[in-house]
């Protein structure tokens, strides 16, 4: 697998000032983040995390299912994948153009009526009707799942997984918060269905989970500069 992304040309900042802000940045984090225990292939995605919120801790607190990064390049390369997130932020904070080269949608479902309204009548969360409307609508499948937010999300998710037989192509797991936040990811990181990637403890948010699919993103470009 080839990790060089010098020469991408969708994935990379627009201007070559931005470009060599975010290299120059790459390689400070390179340098200061010390011996580590990732991979040469799960390593661009940390440090993305890292580039993201300035925060050290990521290299450590950050996990990999063993087909993680396989399963992530394998789902953005074959074009036309769908992005399921828990909440809008991380839709609106994915690259349009990055998502467009790679044939890519964005689904979020939290605000909508009917989800509101079931959440009401069940007495349950937003996040977790908004799960199951993907998957009633087979929007999961084949799926890269995006959570930042919301605990209740992402146990929903692994609930599906479970008991209805949901198959995402990977799973991004990154809720922040108190209640529920680190044990949501506890119980990802139980799972061996489905590939994931998942923050321990309480850090997170939606940032995060955008940074690591524009690190995919970076990767799968750099795979596709290397076949052709």
């Amino acid at each position: 697998m080839s990790l060089t992304t010098a020469a991408n040309t969708v994935t990379e900042q627009l201007t070559e000032a931005g470009r060599a802000i975010e290299h120059d940045s790459f390689a400070i984090i390179d340098a200061e983040a010390g011996p580590h225990g990732y991979t040469a292939e799960q390593w661009p995605l940390v440090r993305r995390m890292i580039h993201a919120n300035a925060d050290f801790e990521f290299n450590g607190l950050t996990a990999f299912h063993p087909n993680a990064m396989q399963a992530g390049l394998t789902a953005v390369l074959k074009g036309g994948t769908p992005i399921v997130a828990d909440v809008e932020m991380i839709c609106v904070g994915l690259s349009a153009p990055r998502l467009k080269h790679f044939g890519m949608t964005t689904h979020h479902y939290i605000s909508d009526d009917d989800v509101i309204e079931q959440a009401k009548a069940e007495e349950t969360t937003r996040a977790v009707q908004a799960m199951r409307k993907a998957h009633r609508a087979g929007k999961l499948d084949g799926a890269i799942v995006g959570i930042g937010n919301a605990p209740t999300a992402l146990i929903e998710v692994i609930r599906l997984i479970r008991e209805e037989g949901a198959r995402p192509a990977l799973i991004v797991g990154m809720p922040v918060g108190f209640v529920s936040a680190a044990e949501s990811k506890d119980l990802l990181m139980t799972v061996n269905d489905v590939p994931w990637v998942a923050i321990k403890g309480r850090k997170g948010g939606s940032t995060l989970v955008v940074a690591a699919i524009h690190a995919l993103l970076g990767l799968a470009e750099a795979e596709q500069k290397k076949a052709a």
